[in-house]
């Protein structure tokens, strides 16, 4: 089983913005997502794209996951952006507003005919009506697939849903996602929560995706990376359970037993197997988190 890489943060920064690209070398988000696309404008592109890369080739980020928002497919710097990209030692390109499975299959030929590296993964915002519906065909269209991101404004902009705070007008397509990323192994990443002054709001809406099953929570401000990885980081009873199935479950294979019991339960392969993923992302965490010390 690989070692899984946590993403309870991935926040947005716009790639124009020279400052924001050296703060995130001091910010404790999982992941940094580089935007070409709506943190742009037009006529800063190709600068953005260039300083984005030079960032990047310029080191400093440790183990934080770097991604680059692209433009659309369609936009006028899609091709550009992929193939300007390809060598820039990213983890990844996020594609916006992905509709179906020709989309990707488009940008993993460029970036192949462009001599990207096969680390170089693709990610797609799942952000229409469109591509909620297509998310299993995206999914499967190309293995530099590594994660599905849920975009909330422009999905709910397109089903003339209503913003609540339940999100229940969403509640259909978030499970339609999730279920594709996890069908495909893939990582899946909520929707920003958009209004700033509301913490506690903010709160609620990671408790809520976490306990949708979201991976973690993509962010339009550095202010809220804590509570993101507070809440969909384990917590430290949550890591010494797993630690204790998982040697209960290596001490019982050791003596020959087919059963394993832990404070009166029985643990089966399943419970096993989310305590050793558990325990592998503590592990990474806090050796990310060492070495931002």
């Amino acid at each position: 089983m690989p070692t899984p890489r946590p993403r309870r943060s991935a926040l947005y920064m716009p790639g124009s913005n020279a400052r924001a690209l050296e703060k995130g070398r001091t910010l404790a988000a999982d992941v940094l997502i580089f935007d070409l696309e709506d943190g742009v404008a037009p006529e800063m592109k190709d600068e953005a794209r260039a300083r984005i890369a030079s960032a990047i080739k310029a080191g400093g980020y440790g183990r934080r996951e770097l991604v680059i928002r692209i433009n659309g497919i369609g936009s006028p710097w899609f091709e550009t952006d992929l193939r300007m990209l390809a060598g820039s030692g990213a983890d990844a390109i996020l594609i916006p507003k992905v509709d179906g499975k020709e989309t990707v299959r488009r940008a993993a030929g460029l970036l192949g005919n462009a001599g990207a590296p096969a680390g170089l993964g693709i990610w797609c915002m799942i952000e229409t009506p469109l591509g909620v519906l297509d998310a299993r065909e995206i999914a499967g269209a190309s293995a530099r697939l590594g994660a599905l991101l849920l975009g909330s404004a422009d999905l709910s902009k397109e089903l003339h849903a209503l913003h609540t705070k339940d999100r229940l007008p969403l509640l259909t397509s978030i499970g339609l996602v999730i279920l594709t990323a996890r069908a495909h192994r893939l990582a899946v990443l909520d929707a920003p929560h958009f209004d700033l002054a509301d913490d506690e709001g903010f709160a609620e809406s990671c408790r809520q995706g976490r306990a949708y099953g979201f991976d973690g929570k993509t962010l339009i401000h550095p202010k809220t990376i804590e509570a993101a990885n507070r809440i969909y980081g384990p917590s430290a009873d949550d890591i010494a359970w797993a630690r204790r199935i998982a040697a209960a479950h290596r001490a019982a294979a050791a003596e020959g037993k087919g059963v394993t019991v832990v404070d009166g339960k029985l643990i089966e392969g399943l419970h096993v197997v989310e305590a050793e993923r558990l325990v592998a992302l503590a592990d990474t965490i806090a050796a990310m988190e060492k070495g931002a010390a």
